[in-house]
């Protein structure tokens, strides 16, 4: 049997709305502020959480940034539906694109993603 193990999040971000007293005002996207933490050229795993910390979506990219932006402002996401539920990002850097497929699959079994169909096997 393999045994794998679900790396910690490297990156984790919180919806949040923007203090008045920081200088920069930063444009939210679905409400989150601080998409500039995650690097825009590594890869890896993208786990989106509701407020109850209930996994709602599972996705992989070589970009994560574009990814995470995607997911939130393109039309043919399938968190476009879903979007208001999401409260947390967590992000797993992983440049292998065999792993990332790997611990793709795993992680949306595994803690049973509601919104990924596609590699639900549970």
């Amino acid at each position: 049997m393999i045994n794998i193990t679900i790396p910690k999040a490297d990156v984790s971000i919180t919806e949040r709305k923007q203090n008045e007293n920081e200088e920069i005002k930063i444009q939210p996207i679905e409400g989150f502020i601080d998409l500039h933490e995650i690097p825009r050229d590594k890869g890896g795993i993208i786990l989106f959480y509701d407020n109850k910390d209930e996994l709602l979506f599972v996705g992989k990219a070589r970009k994560l940034r574009q990814r995470v932006k995607k997911h939130l402002e393109d039309k043919v996401s399938p968190l476009r539906e879903h979007r208001k539920e999401v409260h947390r990002i967590d992000v797993l850097f992983v440049e292998d694109a065999m792993e990332r497929e790997i611990y793709e699959t795993y992680i949306i079994n595994a803690l049973r993603a509601r919104y990924n169909v596609e590699k639900a096997f549970f």
